[in-house]
C-alpha cells in the first residue's frame, strides 16, 4: 500500500522531476536497476548520484571525500542510497518546488567552482548544505539507517 501511493504520489505532485527522471532512465536502460521504498534506483557508470522523482541515478564507485574513513563499500553505498532517497521525500513534500527549493541549489552547490574551492578550502561537508542535510535526515528517518556514522 506504501509503494502504492508513494508512486502516484511521485507520478502526480512530484510529475515534473519524475518525468525527467524516466527520460534518464530509458537513457540507462541497460543499467543496473533494483527497487528501495518504491524507489526505483539505477546504478550508473558516472562519479555522483542524483534523484529525480521516484528515480534514483546511483554511482558505480561510491568512495569520495567527506567520507570517514574505515568504512566498507558497501556501507558507503547503503548511506548515499538512504541519502538519495531522502531526496525522493524531499519530491514527495515539495512536489513542483522540488527543482527550484532542492534540485537547482544542490546542483549548484555540487558544481559550481566557487562553491568547491570553498568547502575543500574551508573544510566544509558537501552534506552541510541544507538540501543535502535535509535529505539525510529524511533518509533516515524512512530507512533506519544512521547517516552520522559517514558524515
Amino acid at each position: 500500500m506504501k509503494s502504492a501511493l508513494y508512486l502516484i504520489w511521485q507520478c502526480t505532485w512530484g510529475v515534473l522531476q519524475s518525468l525527467t527522471g524516466a527520460v534518464i532512465f530509458l537513457l540507462h536502460i541497460r543499467d543496473r536497476h533494483c527497487c528501495f521504498h518504491g524507489a526505483v534506483v539505477t546504478e550508473w557508470k558516472y562519479g555522483s548520484s542524483v534523484s529525480l522523482g521516484m528515480f534514483v541515478f546511483i554511482t558505480h564507485d561510491p568512495y569520495y571525500s567527506g567520507l570517514k574513513d574505515g568504512c566498507t563499500k558497501a556501507e558507503h553505498s547503503q548511506k548515499l542510497l538512504a541519502h538519495e532517497y531522502g531526496h525522493t521525500v524531499q519530491s514527495l513534500i515539495l512536489g513542483p518546488l522540488y527543482l527550484f527549493v532542492i534540485g537547482i541549489p544542490s546542483i549548484l552547490w555540487a558544481g559550481l567552482p566557487p562553491c568547491r574551492r570553498k568547502r575543500r578550502e574551508q573544510g566544509i561537508s558537501y552534506y552541510s548544505f541544507y538540501t543535502e542535510k535535509w535529505a539525510d535526515f529524511l533518509g533516515e528517518k524512512v530507512t533506519k539507517l544512521s547517516m552520522e556514522e559517514l558524515w
